[in-house]
């Protein structure tokens, strides 16, 4: 069953690419198909703690899932902040 867009689905494995981890939260923005495997895959928006968008990746279908009622949120650190924060110090 396809999950609805624009509902928060969960990483079922480590993006290291992208720095995300399982079990990260994301926002499915679409479906597409990739031209040459046909394969399902799924546009994701990634948000910080605050709601700002941080990231839009597109990962197979099979790497989300839907959100659980028995489930809570956490926060860590992302690198994507990390950066201008170091690049500051610097100046």
């Amino acid at each position: 069953m396809s999950i609805e867009l624009y509902q928060q689905v969960v990483l079922t494995t480590h993006l290291p690419e992208h720095n995300l981890k399982k079990g990260d939260v994301a926002t499915l923005i679409d479906y597409v198909i990739h031209p040459i495997t046909k394969e399902t895959g799924c546009v994701l928006e990634i948000f910080n703690a605050i709601g700002e968008s941080i990231m839009v990746i597109v990962v197979p279908q099979y790497y989300i899932e839907s959100m659980q009622a028995d489930e809570i949120l956490t926060v860590r650190k992302h690198p994507v902040y990390l950066k201008p924060l170091i690049q500051e110090s610097l100046s």
